[in-house]
């Protein structure tokens, strides 16, 4: 279905309906799901021992501990200190952050709070109607660890 196109959106056999096609995509990449932690160091040694998962790095700094793993294929997981256990928060690329906000704001979108920052740029925060939590960010700097982010 094209952007500003009509389609049929079909939920399981019995119901279908015609929709219009979303607007054009904001989000360009899935780059990592940051996940809380009730007792970092615990989490960081099961996702390292008993998973085996990849730790690509691990940091401190303003007061936050975060760890970056590769768990599979698709994004970095983030495991963080500073957020509320359970959670899961993903957080995704985009081209230009303000034009970005300016785009969704004409939809109807809210930012819950101001721009902060993140290793790779600029990020902003927002809830769905569901209060399902999400952010996306402009990377500024690709790489800000010197390897892969």
């Amino acid at each position: 279905m094209a952007a500003g196109g009509e389609g049929t959106l079909r939920l399981g056999n019995a119901y279908t309906r015609k929709i219009a096609s979303a607007p054009s995509m904001a989000f360009l990449t899935l780059s990592y799901l940051y996940v809380g932690t009730a007792n970092f160091v615990r989490v960081v040694a099961y996702y390292h021992d008993v998973l085996g998962a990849e730790l690509v790095w691990n940091l401190s700094g303003f007061g936050a501990h975060v760890a970056a793993f590769r768990v599979g294929g698709g994004p970095l997981l983030l495991l963080a200190d500073h957020r509320p256990a359970p959670s899961c928060m993903p957080v995704y690329e985009v081209a230009d952050l303000k034009e970005t906000a300016r785009t969704l704001k004409k939809r109807g979108w809210k930012p819950d709070g101001r721009a902060f920052e993140i290793p790779n740029g600029p990020c902003l925060a927002f809830e769905d109607p569901s209060r399902n939590r999400f952010a996306f960010f402009e990377s500024v700097r690709p790489h800000p660890f010197g390897g892969e982010s």
